[in-house]
């Protein structure tokens, strides 16, 4: 199937009155969580997944990814007017959008990180409909050995690119794949690490865990930090850019754009890292570098149009590899485990109504953003003002059924307040779960691979290092850890985190 062929399959499947309905559903929620600092898209995603079962494949993940493409779009409105950014990936845009703000330019700011996004949006989807066939045919000649080694290279990119201390970041790494080993082994038969409870023999459920981590932990962290949140929002004038901010913003968002596509591919990066690049990128190249942080279109253009791309582009390796380059896409892989899909090269000649209807989905969605934000934007202002705790007991009993709707099982609720607790006490430590969620996904998967690599070759590890892409991967990721002993590289990194925090 061409590409033309599979947009037409997509366009009529992405237009049915469900799926437009649940994928309108997800962008509005989405765009609703983004403006609510510390319940992100990650949370919202995994408190969600259990109320997804009962839709077709194809509805669920259209709505799942209008919420994560639309968190990035609601995230820039209280950056911009209240100096809160409701997504990590929008901590940038508070430098600049903050300040146009502050000096009358609210809508003007508004306006120039909606165009941006649906741009870098639009260009986005544009690259998974020529790039993800391509890359897909690749993927059907790797082999166990080549998936192993891109594994370990997600696994190390992860960990690199983490929030705190490395060694933190490693030891969640550690202890996600000691969670992904805790049940029934393949192989063998044998019960691991169940300490002889029935109810783990399947193995935790990688939903309940990330409902708890996320979710609760989330809800409780909120909880603490509502007292410092502000309520007022600056005033919105004109949401027109002038003729100059026009002319300021064309070049920001084609690079923003460009650059937020290649690193929303790497495994690990992000749209975090997206943005921050970015908005040094534009600074680094401007010829008035001593206006950023003082209202510059340019900090409000780039970095939105950066994020967004990489909201689009890193479904890429989830769709077409089977790994996941972020937390959330390892949410969307265990939505569509859980519904009976396995991703990978395989699933645009087994499944592609599923990928051509998301694809499409996407290009929709950013069209309903782009005339949904908008308009709308005096109601997500006002969002942030509702007291957090009249929220909080409505979202936990959401929760909590939903999570016992799984298997109708008591013992996943008593898991997921457990792993509610561990997600506070991680964030109160500065402990970053992502890579927690990546490993609980990918260790598995990488044992899986290095069994069948080794059983191939006799239990000859030189297989690793015959194949030139497995070679080229373990060298890359060998790099990457060599990169950390670097002085200069802990330097940009240290001073890109504490500008996040």
């Amino acid at each position: 199937m061409d590409i033309f062929d599979g947009l037409l399959l997509g366009f009529s499947t992405a237009t049915t009155f469900s799926n437009l309905l649940y994928c309108f559903a997800g962008v509005l929620l989405g765009t609703a969580v983004g403006v609510l600092p510390g319940l992100g898209p990650i949370a919202t995603i995994s408190m969600l997944l259990p109320f997804t079962f009962g839709l077709p494949v194809d509805t669920a993940l259209i709505m799942l990814a209008g919420i994560f493409y639309g968190s990035q779009y609601g995230g820039s409105t209280t950056a911009i007017l209240m100096n809160l950014p409701g997504e990590a990936s929008s901590v940038v845009t508070t430098l600049d959008g903050h300040q146009m703000a502050r000096q009358g330019k609210a809508g003007r700011a508004l306006a120039a990180a909606a165009i941006g996004s649906f741009f870098a949006g639009t260009v986005g989807t544009l690259f998974i409909a020529v790039s993800a066939p391509l890359l897909a045919s690749l993927a059907l000649t790797f082999g166990p050995a080549e998936y192993f080694s891109l594994i370990v290279l997600g696994l190390i990119t992860s960990m690199v690119l983490a929030s705190g201390s490395l060694l933190t970041a490693f030891g969640m790494a550690l202890f996600g794949m000691m969670l992904g080993m805790i049940g029934t082994d393949v192989n063998s038969g044998a019960a691991r690490f169940t300490f002889g409870l029935p109810d783990l023999l399947d193995g935790l459920d990688f939903v309940v865990v990330a409902t708890g981590v996320f979710g609760l932990g989330d809800i409780l962290a909120n909880l603490e930090n509502e007292r410092n949140r502000e309520a007022s929002a600056a005033p919105i004038s004109s949401l027109f850019p002038t003729r100059e901010d026009r002319r300021r913003m064309v070049a920001p968002i084609l690079r923003g754009t460009g650059l937020g596509v290649l690193l929303g591919v790497l495994p690990g990066a992000g749209v975090l890292l997206a943005s921050f690049s970015a908005y040094a990128l534009e600074k680094k190249v401007s010829r008035h570098p001593e206006e950023f942080g003082r209202g510059a279109i340019e900090g409000v253009a780039g970095p939105e149009a950066a994020n967004n791309a990489a909201a689009q582009t890193c479904f890429i390796p989830m769709l077409t590899l089977g790994l996941p380059g972020t937390a959330t896409m390892a949410l969307m892989i265990g939505a569509l485990v859980i519904q009976g899909v396995q991703p990978g090269p395989e699933i645009l000649s087994q499944q592609p109504t599923l990928f051509w209807g998301l694809v499409v989905s996407m290009w929709l969605g950013n069209l309903m953003l782009l005339f949904l934000n908008l308009p709308l934007v005096g109601l997500w202002a006002k969002l942030i003002s509702v007291p957090y705790h009249f929220l909080f007991p409505v979202i936990c009993v959401f929760v909590a059924i939903g999570v016992y709707s799984i298997n109708n099982s008591v013992f996943d609720v008593y898991m997921m307040a457990l792993f509610g607790v561990l997600g506070y006490f991680f964030r109160k430590v500065g402990a970053e779960a992502a890579p927690l969620i990546l490993a609980m996904i990918l260790g598995p998967m990488a044992e899986e691979y290095l069994r069948r690599a080794l059983l191939i070759s006799h239990g000859d590890a030189s297989i690793f290092f015959t194949s030139p892409l497995s070679l080229g991967t373990l060298l890359v990721a060998m790099l990457l850890l060599l990169s950390i002993v670097s002085p200069r590289f802990r330097r940009v990194r240290e001073e890109g985190l504490q500008e996040a925090d």
